[in-house]
């Protein structure tokens, strides 16, 4: 069930997997969303956000602060935000425990013994797509940094190095010292993991410049889609201007004169109490996420923040840096919270990547989504269902030849498509174990005292529809495909237009095959992703998700399923289909997976499809079929008993063994285009409302020269109805102009114009959306030959409209 970010499901949502430290607090960062007012003030439109956010918001409720904020310390009330940057005390006695603690840390670091690291440099590859040879360093523990290995790499390298990663897996800060020996590579801020880094970075400036400012409370700055925020509690009720944005931006600018290094420690939970007592947010986070060992922290000129990191080396690596909007939202996106301020901003190595960005910004805000959805009445939202989209027939045509080519699909591919129930008991979820680690995430009911819950995904009751006779070998693979309504508890604030709500469909599958054909059948699905995203024009990249830090069943049973993806992998790029990268401990709770990530027309990346592969929910069910040896011992995968990795027994403890000439299946989750809602939203931007030809809600427009030809009109359109197209005349009072100027603002593929010569050779005068030179005067065109083409564009399928 992936993310609503990655498909809203098709099999397990990464939130359990996600449960390890890190990615706990990096989730529940990104979860603490605006509310729903429109930004107090605003420089930059609303462009659709692709954050992953793949941990739900536990909330607790802190509850409103009696008198709003006023639960400031005592140096910060009453302070104007425009006062002299004089820091107020319990700053000063922050930061003055970092140092103490920095010093003691420094002093044993210098006991420790800096032996002799073997450390390889992986630099890549270079300017012709050749790996570059690696390069193995003398360095020492405790000492060498891999910031101080980049006097050996070519400047064309080391000037756009933002971050390290350490064998292959952990970010690591360029001037934190080694500790063991290992592989290093470098990561640029032109890649994801770069670029994050760096707007996290950028936040902590903006964090430093706030408290400089206001002397206020800061919550937290994560990195986002299109740059980082940070919220803040600011005293008396007091709120962001626009007219803040300059003197913060002036601060931050004086900031990176100072080049200000980033100094990493790690601190124990009762001096993280004492560093942070001043800030219920920050408190908060301590006592709720962080583990029993304590946290890393970071200081950043005069900002001392709670922080996993990593971080650039110093704030002189940043050349352009500007506010973009600022808003209201709720302390971790829940309206029982707090009411904070949030500012945006973004941030570049180069001032030139500022203008370019703000150009891409421009473009995305023509292409919104929501912007689009209502210029063309695709859609709508109503406080009466939040986070569940009314589909109007124009959004409805899209959704239904959307799930068209999806069937002609599934037909070609031996797909069997099912519909199971809504509404479940509980005790479904229990025994899949949906309910020990997604109960949040559902909408729970009781009915005749019994507990019921909406489904969030189809896994659990595919199993159900698998057992509920016995199978044979022979029907394996069994591919089932449900196209059912789905229902997923997401906070608030986190809602964003068709990109993430509550109720949605997708083109959920699940494959019950044998161990021995999980090849073939990644085979076919990499296929089916070549079919779907080609036909969009719409590249895609791999990446294997392997085992998390929480999860169900063996380590040996992981290991194996991660190496059939792998061995898939391996030959999908083998047969040309591109590289593939590792996503460490991202993987569901119950397996290994393959995410999807597409790019769309502005080279942004979305998370839509998903290949998953579980050997726990067959256990967990004790789905069985029978084996072409019925008289032979079947294979078991693992023990019946299966554990989670901190020891408990799974769900699946005590099941019965297969017996003599049976076997369990093993099941494959996979989605193509995942949440229709959500591909819908990203096809809009992706054509920026240019529907191509068979996937147009409005594919022809007929338009008379006169009152006189009307009946024409009319006949025309019952003929192009008669062969399923959509089609709409205007016999308005308006003038022809601008019924011709109202078509094309309404994207129509084609305009027919028909006057008295066109009725009388019966033809039409065909104005073609993609085809500029047809737009003054069109080609005329007898009627039987328009449609005969346009019949044949609509079967074939293609992106542009050209007959």
């Amino acid at each position: 069930m992936p993310t609503q970010d990655n498909a809203h499901g098709g099999a397990e949502t990464e939130s359990i997997a996600n449960l390890a430290h890190r990615q706990l607090i990096d989730a529940q960062y990104s979860k603490f969303s605006e509310n729903n007012s429109e930004p107090q003030s605003s420089a930059s439109s609303k462009a659709m956000q692709s954050k992953k956010s793949k941990t739900k918001d536990h909330s607790h409720g802190l509850g409103q602060s009696q008198g709003g904020v006023s639960s400031l310390p005592k140096s910060v009330e009453n302070t104007s935000k425009h006062a002299p940057d004089v820091l107020p005390d319990f700053i000063t006695r922050r930061n003055e425990l970092f140092d103490e603690l920095k010093r003691q840390h420094d002093a044993d670091v210098l006991q420790k013994e800096h032996s002799v690291l073997n450390v390889v440099l992986d630099l890549g590859l270079d300017k012709d797509g050749k790996p570059r040879p690696a390069m193995s360093v003398p360095a020492r523990a405790w000492e060498s940094t891999p910031g101080s290995f980049l006097k050996h790499v070519d400047k064309d390298i080391s000037s756009d190095v933002v971050i390290a990663k350490v064998d292959g897996k952990g970010l690591w800060d360029l001037d934190r010292p080694l500790e063991y020996d290992c592989r290093i590579s470098y990561i640029p801020f032109t890649s994801p993991e770069g670029r994050n880094v760096f707007w996290h970075s950028s936040a902590h400036v903006l964090g430093e410049a706030a408290e400089c400012q206001y002397q206020c409370l800061l919550s937290h700055g994560p990195p986002v889609e299109q740059g980082f925020f940070y919220d803040m509690a600011l005293a008396d009720g007091q709120i962001v201007n626009q007219s803040d944005w300059a003197p913060l931006e002036n601060k931050a600018s004086k900031f990176f004169k100072e080049k200000q290094p980033f100094e990493r420690l790690h601190v124990s939970i009762p001096n993280l109490k004492e560093m942070f007592g001043y800030s219920k947010y920050k408190m908060y986070y301590i006592e709720n996420l962080l583990p029993p060992e304590g946290s890393t922290v970071y200081k950043c000129g005069s900002l001392v923040d709670l922080c996993l990191g990593p971080h650039i080396q110093n704030t002189s690596k940043i050349k352009a840096f500007q506010i973009m909007k600022n808003s209201s939202c709720y302390f971790r996106g829940d309206k029982n919270d707090d009411s904070l301020q949030r500012i945006y901003g973004v941030a570049f190595p180069e001032k030139k990547q500022l203008v370019e960005h703000k150009k891409f910004l421009e473009e995305a805000a023509k292409r919104d989504h929501r912007k689009i959805g209502t210029e063309q009445e695709l859609f709508f939202f109503n406080e009466l269902s939040p986070g569940s989209a009314f589909l109007l027939p124009h959004g409805t045509l899209i959704f239904n030849a959307l799930q068209k080519l999806l069937r002609s699909e599934y037909q070609k591919r031996g797909y069997q498509e099912v519909q199971s129930p809504n509404m479940y008991d509980i005790e479904l979820w229990k025994r899949s174990g949906h309910w020990q680690h997604y109960q949040d995430g559902m909408f729970i009911l009781e009915v005749e005292k019994r507990k019921w819950a909406l489904k969030p995904m189809n896994c659990p009751g595919h199993c159900v529809m698998f057992g509920h006779r016995e199978r044979s070998y022979r029907e394996l693979p069994l591919r089932m495909a449900d196209f059912g309504v789905l229902h997923r508890n997401e906070a608030s604030g986190a809602l964003n237009g068709l990109t993430r709500v509550r109720k949605f469909q997708q083109d959920d599958a699940h494959i019950f095959c044998t161990q021995d054909q999980i090849g073939q059948e990644i085979e076919g699905l990499f296929d089916f992703l070549k079919s779907i995203y080609g036909l969009f024009g719409m590249p895609f990249k791999l990446q294997l998700s392997t085992r998390p830090e929480k999860f169900m069943g063996e380590i040996e049973t992981w290991d194996a399923a991660e190496a059939k993806l792998k061995e898939a992998l391996d030959a999908f790029t083998a047969s040309g289909g591109g590289e593939w990268e590792i996503n460490e401990a991202d993987g569901a709770f119950y397996g290994p997976k393959i995410d999807i990530t597409i790019s769309d027309a502005l080279k942004r990346d979305f998370q839509c499809a998903t290949i998953q592969l579980d050997f726990q929910l067959p256990l967990n069910f004790e789905l069985e079929y029978m084996t072409a040896e019925a008289s032979s011992k079947a294979k078991v995968s693992g023990p019946s008993e299966s554990k989670e990795a901190d020891g408990s027994t799974a769900v699946s403890a005590g099941l019965k063994v297969p017996g003599p000439g049976r076997a369990r299946p093993v099941m494959i989750h996979r989605a193509i285009v995942g949440s229709f809602e959500r591909f819908i939203a990203i096809l809009t931007e992706h054509f920026s409302g240019k529907w191509p030809f068979w996937l147009s809600p409005r594919q022809v427009l007929v338009i008379p020269v006169m009152p006189a030809v009307n009946d024409y009109v009319e006949e025309v359109q019952r003929l192009f109805k008669g062969s399923k197209m959509h089609v709409d005349i205007d016999i308005s009072g308006n003038t022809m102009q601008k019924k011709i100027r109202t078509g094309q603002l309404q994207q129509y593929n084609f305009i027919f114009v028909v006057g008295a010569q066109e009725k009388e050779t019966r033809s039409v005068n065909i104005r073609n959306r993609d085809d500029q030179e047809t737009q003054s005067k069109g080609e005329l065109v007898p009627l039987d030959e328009a449609l005969a083409k346009l019949k044949r564009l609509k079967k074939e399928r293609r992106m542009i409209s050209a007959i």
